[in-house]
């Protein structure tokens, strides 16, 4: 049932002239203000800003003729909306876009300018229920995480900082439906099997670690400000990989997040998403976890935030 390092390989041969191989950098702005040694994966310099590409593209390049012509429709928060409209289009296939209407609005107007066309729905809840019917008059559904072929793509991303990396012993991954973490936890875990990995998710939207605590996926209603890590539920098929081969899913708050942002835009430069600053409060408490010998990799995700959005937050949580 688990996507496996040769599903992760063929992915990265069906995908390698479609996508940045990103760079793998030593941080260190991040490792003095961490205190150990980091290393990260800037996949927010990916095409469109952020991993999601990936999953895309590979599934779009496993689509039948018959698929192509039909089109296909994905459901997002916002990045996978992005990606899919983005690489549907460089590859001549229509896309349909469901997405909440808390998701980001320069979402909605990158999914429209790459000739997707874009449906808004009450809540991420109801966006799922959309495809389906429009899944059901015949559009092929491009799942943000419940698709083998879509781990497999996103686990690219771990089979280049296990190759490109320097040496590591935890690697911090955020989860939102677990198809990034699965992804990376399958290529990482196979060729380094000594590297724990963790994943980060933010609360209101931690459907991940309730599905651990339950032993089975649960639903929830999300109420995070990440909308980018906010599904209804996991599914089985992350689920069972996290059990599989994550160390811990490590839950942070969105004031944290937010925060993680600007740590991140200080010590290591970049310009990121909560999605993505949520990594570093998490990353302290790894630290606390394992103690200061460890040597740590981020998988910075995206960076599809504006600066407005980012102040409008650090403004609601009080965050400096």
């Amino acid at each position: 049932m688990l996507v496996d390092l040769a599903a992760v390989e063929a992915a990265a041969s069906t995908i390698q002239h479609d996508v940045v191989r990103t760079p793998t950098v030593e941080s260190p702005g991040l490792t003095d203000a961490l205190g150990v040694p980091v290393t990260v994966k800037l996949e927010l310099l990916q095409r469109t800003g952020s991993f999601k590409a990936r999953g895309a593209t590979a599934k779009l390049r496993s689509l039948d003729d018959a698929e192509r012509t039909a089109g296909v429709v994905a459901v997002s928060g916002g990045n996978h909306g992005i990606a899919v409209a983005a690489m549907a289009d460089a590859l001549g296939v229509k896309a349909t876009i469901v997405m909440p209407r808390s998701a980001p609005r320069r979402a909605v107007e990158l999914a429209e300018r790459h000739g997707a066309s874009v449906h808004l729905t009450g809540d991420v809840t109801e966006a799922f229920a959309l495809s389906a019917r429009l899944q059901s008059e015949g559009l092929t559904l491009l799942h943000p995480f419940d698709d083998p072929i879509v781990i497999a793509g996103q686990g690219t991303v771990g089979l280049e900082f296990a190759r490109d990396a320097g040496p590591l012993t935890d690697v911090l991954v955020s989860i939102g439906g677990g198809g990034l973490v699965s992804g990376v936890a399958a290529a990482v875990r196979a060729l380094r099997p000594e590297v724990r990995v963790w994943g980060v998710e933010t609360e209101g939207s931690d459907t991940m670690a309730q599905a651990l605590a339950a032993g089975a996926p649960v639903p929830m209603v999300p109420t995070s400000i990440v909308t980018t890590l906010s599904p209804p539920a996991v599914t089985e098929l992350t689920f069972e990989h996290v059990r599989a081969l994550v160390e811990d899913v490590l839950v942070v708050t969105d004031a944290e997040a937010v925060r993680g942002s600007l740590d991140l835009a200080e010590a290591a430069k970049v310009w990121t998403e909560p999605a993505a600053g949520c990594l570093v409060p998490a990353a302290r408490r790894v630290i606390e976890r394992v103690g200061p010998s460890c040597r740590l990799g981020l998988v910075v995700c995206g960076g599809n935030a504006t600066v407005s959005d980012v102040l409008t937050w650090a403004e609601r949580f009080h965050v400096a």
